[in-house]
């Protein structure tokens, strides 16, 4: 009886079948092992080098770990960790004995894990022994949880382990059994949560099928990047995101390759350090990311011995400027597509030999595209409507938000909300959101969710935010704020603000631009014109 995924490429698009039972836990790690790639490196992180052989065992350690906590299946484990390989040991060993891992965002406010935790009714959360005094409160607020695991960050001494602190990942870990038979969960059963942010603020869980893995891998790793086995990929994105986890996680160990990861932000001379260490084959980036690595007058392309083939960029719109730019200085292109949350990846990109600066490319194979008007009905060629994406990675729906799954789910078909045209030749141009929500550096941002911290300030009357480009043509927070005393403007006033909303929300959320204004743009019935405003 095979365990493993069938991929028939002799069909265009390719096609790919599971076997019942299937695990996806078992088909990223062990299938390496047995059929001989066990001593192939899996991933590089600030601790060292782990094998497949290595990373199964610890994946199966962690099963046994997540079990004698009283983790059952189908109950979920949040993770708040740091890009090291302890995440995918927990992500994988929870997947394994078909309970549920549900990464989240380690950017968040103090306050935003409250809500996450509760929503998700986690039993356990394991989270990077660094990230841990943030999520205090919130794990003191949770009554669904029952275990509190922390993972080491650095090689130093970890800050938990003293009597009476949160037991370690590592000391669970070595004393599990390292071999674990997986339970006998379907294709079609959910193996994992994503969390994604809603036009209010408000995170919706969107709910991922041990299918959509391999599904994923294929049509995009595989039939896009053309993965493959002698690739090392490098993700700017973090793990917790759909975007990094499928280059950081899901993409290398569907082909047997190497992941490079590391718990600092990336930063162009990051990038350097990584380029020169390790020699990635594929860099997978965000516009804002490569804009910075391309003006640091300190970095000399020429200088980095470089084995790139193809980097990646998804998350925003990249403008045509700075992928030529990357052309010209790296001599490799930029893939630039959109994915998102609900559909797990990539789905519309950019491809080998097949570049058009300024566009997301076309569908991928596999996956269908419309651009339908606010009637639903296609629109002609050059028109601007709401993309519509069906293909076999859609989520099965968002977790107890019936009404937010009606809107987007339709059926076999997922309306996104990002507004785009396409041309005659079938290339598809980003137009901007049909609502207001904002991508900033990769990452959703609700414009609701940074007036409602402005206007806890108490010299804020009323607050509106929009998006605005900054000199790469990148989209940030542009806040238009009324004060209770109009007398009260100035510089100094706007620094506080920003360093306000700093303090109350994650700090890629602030508006990096701040006007006083007299009033704000309203419909008669007192809505804020946000269209005015951008205008």
């Amino acid at each position: 009886m095979t365990l493993y995924a069938q991929i028939d490429r002799t069909h265009s698009p390719l096609r790919v079948t599971f076997p019942a039972p299937y695990n996806a836990a078992v088909d990223l790690v062990d299938r390496h092992v047995a059929q001989g790639r066990g001593e192939r490196v899996a991933y590089v992180d600030d601790h060292g080098s782990t094998t497949y052989t290595k990373l199964a065992s610890q994946v199966d350690r962690a099963g046994h770990a997540l079990r004698a906590l009283g983790v059952r299946r189908e109950e979920r484990v949040v993770l708040v960790m740091q890009d090291t390989v302890d995440f995918p040991t927990v992500f994988l060993g929870a997947m394994k004995i078909g309970a549920v891992p549900v990464p989240v965002n380690t950017l968040l406010h103090p306050d935003d894990y409250t809500y996450l935790l509760n929503d998700s009714r986690a039993r356990v959360i394991v989270v990077s022994d660094t990230l841990l005094p943030k999520l205090e409160k919130a794990i003191a607020a949770s009554p669904h949880l029952a275990h509190v695991v922390t993972a080491r960050t650095s090689l130093g001494a970890s800050t938990s382990g003293d009597r009476g602190s949160p037991p370690q990942l590592l000391h669970l870990l070595e004393k599990a059994w390292p071999t674990l038979d997986a339970v006998e969960t379907s294709a079609d059963e959910v193996a994992f949560w994503l969390y994604s942010s809603g036009s209010t603020g408000t995170p919706k869980a969107a709910m991922h099928l041990h299918s959509h893995i391999m599904w994923t891998s294929a049509l995009y790793a595989q039939g896009v990047l053309g993965m493959r086995e002698d690739d090392v990929v490098y993700s700017a994105a973090k793990l917790f995101f759909a975007y990094g986890l499928g280059n950081g996680l899901t993409f290398p160990l569907s082909v047997g390759a190497t992941a490079v990861l590391a718990t600092e932000r990336v930063t162009s001379q990051a990038f350097a350090r990584v380029m020169t260490a390790h020699r990635p084959t594929l860099f997978c980036g965000v516009p804002t990311l490569f804009a910075s690595i391309l003006a640091d007058t300190l970095l000399d392309p020429r200088a980095l011995s470089t084995r790139l083939r193809a980097s990646i960029s998804a998350g925003e719109a990249l403008p045509k400027h700075i992928g030529e730019k990357w052309r010209a200085a790296y001599g490799t292109d930029i893939l630039d597509g959109i994915g998102s949350t609900e559909l797990l990846h990539i789905f519309l990109s950019n491809r080998h030999g097949e570049v058009h600066y300024g566009t997301s490319g076309r569908p991928v194979p596999g996956y269908d595209v419309d651009i339908r008007g606010e009637d639903g009905q296609m629109v002609r060629d050059g028109e601007e409507g709401i993309l519509w994406v069906r293909g076999p990675t859609a989520a099965a729906g968002y977790w107890n938000q019936r009404e937010k799954s009606l809107a987007a789910f339709h059926g076999p078909w997922t309306r996104t909300g990002d507004r785009y045209s396409r041309d005659a030749d079938g290339f598809y141009t980003y137009a901007g959101r049909g609502d207001d929500m904002l991508k900033v550096g990769g990452i959703w941002v609700s414009p609701f969710e940074v007036e409602s911290a402005l206007a806890s300030h108490e010299a804020v009357l009323e607050a509106a935010v929009v998006g605005d480009a900054d000199a790469d043509q990148l989209t940030k927070p542009r806040a238009f704020v009324v004060l209770k005393d109009h007398s009260q403007a100035n510089p100094a006033l706007e620094a506080e603000l920003k360093a306000f909303v700093k303090s109350k929300l994650a700090s890629y959320k602030y508006p990096r631009w701040i006007e006083f204004v007299a009033e704000l743009p309203k419909t008669a019935t007192g809505k804020i014109q946000r269209f005015r405003l951008r205008s």
